[in-house]
């Protein structure tokens, strides 16, 4: 969260508000679902607080990330986004000492527990400042939309994480289900309020183009508006849906589950993209809304505040109207396809004709010993549903920088379709590369593949 609370007139983070004790005797104290709204602390003291701290927060990170994984810049030879950025390849998470990974794939969550063996990187990933909260965009992302709206999405008391190198390319490209005869529309320019008429009359219908336009309409949000409990430093426009699915898929930045408390259970979220939407059923981090709609509808009044309606009254919620707003915006994203795959048939499998030995031994693993498909059936590779991992069985509770690692929870089963594009992996970025998500579904779901086995896995994913 991104409001301090108050107690006896000094400025605390809501977070400590959150993790009172019950028992104190103290009302200011109780723990409470809700965040402060009026806010006693003035802006100027509060730019010059969480300013101060973010050094030291970002290097707390930094540190966190560098013992997790292996950070350094080792692309794939041969193997690229689909507008040719490289992809980021070896698994990257840190082992404990004395150990590998095909001896810990042989052994029973209890007993990876009980020594502690567990890979940290395989442990949910914090928010950059878990106890503060709130959406954070890449640097590119940033520098792009100030180019062109003189709009800032800077925060004075965080920046991003993760390196750019296991992040989508930037701009993605655009494929629509209704012109796939034209591949990308999008002139490799990011989509903003500046540019998407020009780009896109003549391609889309006048629903659809305004559908779009509120797509690109920055509106209030938690952190981005013109109260003092903002985290931009001048008061701010807000952001827009296409910040995060920027070109209607995904930079990774990144924000905070606003459906659950207390804060420290609070769910890293990554950005996901939105190619694809027009075959999935299940939307939002607990996938509580069953329609594109619904999602779009509620997203400004629920996610924009941290799922908090108090709050989002006070700064500027924008309520959507169903009929001339929702559905015409709904519409668009519907239109979002998945990049080309020319080694996939209609029915998703691999053409033999184009396929290397190792993609297709990859394949059969898929639907044998790897059992992915049971969750990912083709052809968009997914089956619409949740699964709990139950990965907390292989850890014991334990808290990193501000998160609580216990149960996660069922989990939207994603679809694989450019799943290359779309590092990192996972609902909260814990993966970075593929590598890395298949040492985890290996160790998790006890496949016991080989490290041949696993590198033929991989190279499969990379064909869809």
């Amino acid at each position: 969260m991104s409001r301090p609370a108050v107690k006896a007139g000094l400025a605390i983070p809501f977070a400590l508000a959150l993790a009172a004790s019950a028992g104190s005797g103290s009302a200011a104290e109780q723990p409470t679902s809700y965040s402060p709204v009026a806010i006693k602390e003035d802006f100027q003291t509060t730019l010059k607080r969480m300013a101060a701290a973010k050094a030291g927060i970002m290097q707390k990170q930094k540190a966190l990330l560098e013992d997790r994984y292996d950070l350094a810049d080792k692309p794939v030879q041969g193997v690229a986004m689909s507008r040719g950025k490289p992809v980021q390849g070896g698994v990257r998470v840190r082992l404990a000492g004395g150990t590998d990974w095909d001896q810990l794939g042989k052994m029973s969550p209890e007993e990876i527990r009980q020594k502690k063996l567990f890979p940290a990187g395989f442990l949910p990933l914090p928010h950059p400042n878990h106890g503060e909260g709130g959406m954070v965009f890449p640097q590119f992302l940033i520098d792009e939309v100030n180019k062109q709206e003189q709009r800032d999405l800077t925060r004075f008391d965080l920046d991003f994480d993760l390196p750019d190198r296991f992040l989508p390319e930037f701009p993605a490209p655009i494929f629509l289900t209704t012109r796939p005869d034209l591949g990308d529309v999008s002139q490799g320019k990011l989509v903003t309020i500046d540019n998407y008429y020009a780009l896109f009359n003549g391609i889309l219908n006048p629903k659809q183009i305004e559908g779009l336009r509120l797509l690109v309409t920055p509106f209030p949000q938690q952190q981005f508006n013109q109260t003092e409990d903002r985290r931009s430093e001048r008061p701010h426009r807000g952001v827009a849906c296409f910040d995060c699915h920027a070109n209607g898929h995904t930079t990774a930045a990144t924000h905070l589950a606003g459906d659950i408390r207390p804060q420290e259970l609070r769910h890293r979220i990554d950005t996901p993209s939105l190619r694809g939407v027009n075959v999935q059923r299940l939307f939002g981090s607990q996938r509580a809304l069953k329609s594109v709609e619904d999602f779009t509808e509620f997203e400004q009044r629920a996610a924009y505040f941290d799922g908090d309606p108090v709050t989002a009254t006070k700064k500027g919620v924008n309520i959507l109207e169903r009929g001339s707003q929702v559905h015409f915006m709904g519409e668009l994203q519907a239109l979002l396809d998945f990049p080309p795959a020319p080694k996939l048939d209609v029915e998703g499998r691999l053409i033999k004709g184009k396929a290397s030995e190792q993609e297709l031994r990859g394949e059969a693993l898929f639907y044998g010993k790897a059992a992915c498909a049971g969750c990912h059936t083709p052809p968009y590779f997914t089956d619409n549903t949740m699964h709990n991992l139950q990965v907390e069985r292989f850890f014991e509770p334990q808290t990193v920088n501000g998160r609580l690692a216990k149960a996660d929870g069922p989990i939207k089963t994603f679809p694989l379709r450019g799943i290359k594009d779309s590092p990192p992996y996972l609902h909260d970025d814990r993966l970075l590369t593929l590598d890395d998500t298949v040492e985890f579904f290996n160790l998790v779901l006890q496949r016991g593949l080989s490290a041949e086995e696993k590198a033929d896995l991989v190279a499969f994913l990379r064909t869809l």
